[in-house]
């Protein structure tokens, strides 16, 4: 897909909380625009859908939501160029929907700023709620039954919204809307993956990936590791790549260098770009940065060196 222009629409749910703030947007079924001519005619942005263009299934879903104070309308988005930056919150949650359905890839669409169109939700088991009244609207739901709150932050639960085939999650609440799990990964217990990142191929993650990451196939990620890529201008994260065929054992962590194919980072090795190490195919000490992308290394502690030191793997 790279250098080729896409575009996106879907029909999707909002939820739109009485004082006019979009919660969320859930778009079940989203599609890719690619034909140059199709990609002409459409026209950026967001508006109500009328009840006579709905299917049945839909027009059950939409209305007031009363003791949520939050009404369900029905919308839908257009996207003319997926390389420029998202205009609003339902733009921003199209995009994380096309990630998660991998109708794209991590970093192959333009992300920038999308935090800032988002705010803080009450994430609850009857349905997205602003904090401010939340207390007033617990009252509310209760007559319901048992309220849960999943968490109070501007990314939901994918699984709250896509169920991508082939995969498996152990737990929910660690993987965020917009992650990209190719078929035949493992989400262990304490493994995570945020929006805009993921694995591009079968793979094991017991670790973290802050957004902004992708590892290759056959990638593994052992307990307590991390893939982080460094933070850029404001809430923007320059992107980190880790090949196929990696191996990250525990607790070891890589933030912001890159890594090639079949490379394994040992047990507590923590590497950044100045991060010193001692490469034995040069005999130097040279920053962590010098050997970024390259493969076939492995990168681990040894009782004579006071720093990680690299061989060939």
């Amino acid at each position: 897909m790279a250098g080729m222009t896409l575009g996106a629409r879907a029909t999707g749910i909002a939820n739109i909380a009485s004082d006019g703030t979009v919660l969320d947007t859930w778009y079940p079924s989203p599609t890719l625009v690619t034909g140059e001519e199709e990609l002409s005619s459409l026209v950026d942005g967001t508006h109500r859908v009328s009840a006579r263009e709905l299917s049945d299934r839909f027009l059950n879903l939409v209305g007031m939501d009363r003791d949520r104070l939050v009404e369900l309308v029905p919308v839908r988005t257009t996207i003319s160029d997926l390389s420029q930056p998202p205009l609003d919150t339902h733009d921003v949650y199209l995009r994380l929907h096309l990630l998660s359905h991998r109708l794209v890839r991590p970093l192959e669409l333009n992300l920038t700023d999308c935090l800032t169109h988002l705010v803080p939700v009450v994430w609850t088991n009857k349905g997205p709620c602003l904090p401010d009244n939340f207390e007033f609207i617990r009252v509310n739901l209760r007559a319901r039954g048992q309220i849960h709150v999943y968490g109070i932050e501007r990314l939901p639960r994918m699984v709250d919204y896509v169920v991508p085939s082939g995969v498996s999650i152990a737990e929910a609440e660690r993987v965020r809307l917009g992650a990209y799990l190719a078929p035949g990964t493992s989400v262990l217990r304490e493994g995570y993956v945020s929006w805009n990142s993921g694995s591009l191929g079968p793979a094991r993650i017991e670790g973290r990936l802050s957004s902004a990451v992708t590892i290759g196939e056959g990638t593994e990620l052992g307990v307590s590791s991390t893939l982080i890529a460094r933070h850029g201008e404001g809430r923007n994260r320059t992107p980190l790549r880790v090949g196929s065929g990696c191996r990250l054992h525990p607790s070891a962590g890589v933030i912001g260098v890159e890594l090639g194919d079949r490379c394994e980072i040992g047990v507590n090795v923590m590497l950044e770009p100045d991060t010193a190490v001692a490469d034995s195919r040069s005999g130097n000490v040279v920053p962590a940065s010098e050997i970024a992308g390259h493969g076939d290394i492995s990168i681990t502690y040894e009782p004579h060196s006071p720093c990680p030191v690299v061989r060939p793997r």
